[in-house]
């Protein structure tokens, strides 16, 4: 990415919640925030995106196709550098990308400013991720 990830938001999906997933984000300095359950509208963004895939590209390509990766190569192309998005009134995501530049941290500065030890392992169960939470804080 031209840019540092300081969060990764998810769902509470069993697979972000694996040991060995949260460690390698905390060895990249990445703060991993999952959702809250009932929680589809924190999603948005990603599940209208998908929606564009699969209306966009999915549905126009055929899926056995031996050269469906370099497909799906110029539809990453286009989506992020051509194609109007509405929720940046009709920029591409590039430009927009371009207009934030400026104000976005160097990644020297995030992970200057990142703290391994403070980021726990989570649970997937939020109830006994709040209980542990709170012991902890307890202590």
């Amino acid at each position: 990415m031209p840019f540092p990830i300081q969060r990764f938001q998810a769902d509470r999906g069993t697979e972000f919640f694996a040991v060995k997933v949260q460690e390698k984000l905390r060895q990249y300095g990445i703060k991993f925030r999952p959702d809250k359950p009932a929680s589809p509208h924190l999603n948005g963004k990603l599940e209208c995106s998908q929606k564009t895939d699969k209306t966009e590209f999915y549905s126009t390509v055929d899926l056995d196709s031996d050269d469906l990766a370099d497909q799906l190569a110029e539809w990453q192309q286009y989506y992020n550098w051509d194609r109007p998005h509405s929720a940046h009134h009709g920029k591409s995501l590039i430009e927009k990308y371009f207009e934030f530049s400026a104000e976005t941290a160097l990644r020297e500065d995030v992970h200057k400013n990142y703290f391994a030890d403070s980021e726990p392992i989570q649970n997937q169960n939020y109830k006994v991720d709040l209980e542990v939470q709170r012991l902890k804080r307890s202590l």
